[in-house]
C-alpha cells in the first residue's frame, strides 16, 4: 500500500514544471495566509494575508497575477490543508476562476 501511495505522490509532483507558481495557503476561520514558491521550493515574493470572503479572494488573485507577471510563470497551482470547513469557500472560488487547487495532507 505504501508503494502505491509513493507512486501517486510522484505522479502529482511530476505535473509541476518550472512554469508553475506554487502557492500554499494556510487556512483559518477569518484570515488565510498565502506563500508562493517556484517548482524547486524557492520563495517568490512576500506572504499575503487575506480575508475568507470574496474581497479577500480578489486580493489573493491580484497578488497571484502580479507574481506570475513579475516572474514569468504561466500556470498556478494552489495547495491547502482542508482545515475544518473553512477551506470550502476558497476552493470553490478558485474552481470558478479556473485555478487548480489541491488538498494537501500534512501527514504524507
Amino acid at each position: 500500500m505504501k508503494f502505491k501511495m509513493q507512486v501517486k505522490q510522484n505522479q502529482l509532483i511530476e505535473r509541476i514544471s518550472d512554469k508553475h507558481l506554487v502557492v500554499g495557503v494556510d487556512i483559518a476561520q477569518e484570515l488565510h495566509v498565502a506563500r508562493a514558491v517556484n517548482f524547486r521550493g524557492i520563495v517568490i515574493g512576500d506572504p499575503l494575508t487575506f480575508e475568507n470572503n470574496e474581497n479577500g479572494f480578489a486580493r489573493f488573485l491580484q497578488w497571484v497575477s502580479q507574481l506570475k507577471t513579475l516572474k514569468g510563470f504561466h500556470s498556478t497551482i494552489v495547495g491547502m490543508e482542508p482545515t475544518g470547513h473553512y477551506w470550502i469557500n476558497l476552493s470553490k472560488w478558485l474552481y470558478d476562476q479556473n485555478i487548480e487547487a489541491v488538498m494537501v495532507n500534512p501527514i504524507w
